[in-house]
Order: structure tokens, then C-alpha cells, then sequence
């Protein structure tokens, strides 16, 4: 098992919230949204934290790329 946490501020992830989930938790429409009205618990000891408000997509896929292959999980013989 990997635990990879995908780090990101709350308003950078509300900012990014195409479906307007976090706008209408805070409208009282959702109950126990992550992060809003429900705990977010931060993991412990991830295997590996992506930055997604610092890093650029490609940077992001790949440590996560980076990290399966390291790991055996796929192949990087393509």
C-alpha cells in the first residue's frame, strides 16, 4: 500500500471546484463536506506529499510516477 497525500490549500481547492461542491457546503446544501464542516485528518507518515498549489501537473505525475516505479507497482520500459 502507498499513502500519497495530495497537498492543497482549501481555498486553492475551492478556487479549482468546478462543480461548486465546496460553495454549497458553505451554502448549507452539503452536510459533513471534508474539510468545511467534517475533519480533514492530515496523514501521519504519507509515503509521499504532492504540492499541487507548487508544483505544475507534470511535476506532480511525476513523483507519483516516480514513486510506483521505485516501488515495482509499473514498469518504466516504455
Amino acid at each position: 500500500m502507498i499513502e500519497i497525500y495530495v497537498k492543497c490549500p482549501i481555498n486553492v481547492c475551492e478556487n479549482r471546484d468546478v462543480k461548486g461542491m465546496y460553495k454549497k457546503s458553505r451554502a448549507n446544501e452539503i452536510e459533513d463536506f471534508t474539510g468545511i464542516d467534517s475533519l480533514y485528518e492530515t496523514p501521519i507518515s504519507p509515503d509521499l506529499i504532492v504540492y499541487t498549489d507548487q508544483e505544475t501537473l507534470g511535476e506532480s505525475v511525476n513523483k507519483v510516477l516516480g514513486v510506483l516505479i521505485n516501488r515495482g507497482i509499473i514498469n518504466n520500459e516504455n
